[in-house]
């Protein structure tokens, strides 16, 4: 049965206590410039923020800008990154997107949603958290967690996660947009799990309009 809609009102209050908890939401993936956390993004592809933060912290010591990772080259790339999913891949992307960056920007991650897109290993939802986290913008991108919770809960419901997106940025109010991604995001990964939500202790339960609430 499809989940009904929640109200303007319950928005409101879904998010103004989500920013109560966490008054400063953030990224968790490890990062020191916009450069490396593009990069970081495009290796959590498929895999936990964890995972490759444990990769990048010897990556990025030898190389956090375009010019380094060039220089340190793809196989020693591999190397650093053989501990994440599809590292392979990856690498390959790391090391192109940084020879893409140096040709064609100057050495500067782009702030423009289709020069990112352009970048080897990058689509949609790793544009929208570099423009959201490097640069500002009210962006979200929905992976797992935000496709499940815009759907469960019913503040964006979608069958695809370009709907959902596009259900989400239309209906938060655009003065919790800039902290949007991080609170759906944190609240999936730890709270309204896929298998078993923990609705106990959600304190957005009462928003919700899940009808399979646990607890």
């Amino acid at each position: 049965m499809a989940v009904t809609l929640m109200t303007e009102a319950e928005i409101e209050q879904f998010f103004a206590r989500l920013a109560a908890k966490l008054p400063e939401p953030k990224t968790e993936l490890e990062y020191s410039n916009p450069f490396t956390l593009l990069v970081a993004v495009v290796l959590s592809a498929q895999a936990t923020d964890i995972g490759v933060n444990k990769a990048t912290r010897k990556l990025f010591a030898a190389a956090d800008t375009p010019a380094k990772m060039v220089a340190l080259g793809e196989d020693a790339i591999r190397e650093h990154v053989r501990t994440i999913g599809l590292f392979r891949t990856k690498a390959k992307n790391v090391f192109a997107l940084s020879q893409i960056l140096l040709r064609e920007h100057g050495g500067a991650v782009p702030r423009d949603r289709a020069a990112l897109e352009t970048l080897p290993g990058v689509g949609r939802k790793t544009a929208n958290v570099v423009l959201n986290v490097a640069f500002g913008e009210p962006t979200i991108a929905v992976d797992t967690h935000l496709f499940r919770l815009g759907n469960r809960t019913g503040l964006a419901p979608g069958k695809t996660p370009r709907e959902v997106e596009d259900g989400l940025v239309k209906r938060i109010p655009a003065h919790w947009l800039q902290g949007a991604h991080h609170w759906l995001i944190l609240h999936g990964r730890y709270v309204c799990t896929a298998r078993k939500p923990n609705c106990a202790d959600c304190i957005v339960r009462d928003l919700c309009h899940f009808d399979a609430k646990t607890g």
